[in-house]
């Protein structure tokens, strides 16, 4: 069978590795320019991150929804987030390294801090699309690392409200920035 732009995604679903094929001859460059993008700095990641792109792509196609957007998007969409997990792991290697074995030059320290902004910054923008009581709940749970009874306390809000508010922010998190079935998406 003949993979065409009609028939891929279906074909995907079906597990048909020419399907795939089909994907990285048309779609590819949306990958590597968002993975350069975002992995700018760091170039010993591009591949590592593009072939978890794809396997991201493959093992997940069946959340894709055409309605919702386009392929183009849903691919931009994995390799933003694949490429950012990048950028955390990069950040936790470097801070768990033996400091006694290494030197790190300044200019290492620099890098950490351009990778340190930009995920502050999509974090920012991910938490800009919530109400201010549900950013107050996902900064005490995420980032202050808070457990559910301190937020409750906090909050004066009860454990099923806060689960609700949390599904339902992580919803509004998807829909604003287009995640689509990405299977690691740090606790989203």
């Amino acid at each position: 069978m003949k993979i065409t732009e009609e028939n891929f995604i279906e074909q995907l679903k079906k597990g048909n590795e020419k399907a795939l094929e089909y994907v990285i001859d048309n779609y590819a460059w949306i990958l590597k320019t968002v993975i350069k993008k975002h992995l700018y700095h760091l170039p010993n990641y591009y591949e590592e991150c593009m072939n978890d792109c794809l396997l991201g792509i493959w093992e997940n196609i069946r959340y894709y929804d055409p309605k919702k957007s386009s392929f183009k998007n849903w691919v931009g969409g994995i390799a933003k987030y694949k490429s950012l997990n990048y950028v955390r792991k990069y950040l936790r290697d470097l801070e768990n390294e033996n400091m006694e074995n290494v030197t790190i030059p300044t200019e290492d320290n620099a890098l950490k801090e351009i990778l340190s902004k930009e995920i502050s910054l999509e974090t920012e923008k991910m938490l800009g699309s919530l109400s201010e009581e549900d950013r107050e709940i996902f900064i005490k749970l995420y980032f202050e690392d808070k457990n559910m009874d301190e937020v409750s306390f906090d909050t004066g809000l009860t454990k099923p409200v806060i689960y609700n508010r949390l599904s339902r922010g992580k919803k509004k998190m998807r829909e604003a920035f287009s995640i689509k079935g990405g299977s690691d998406n740090e606790g989203f």
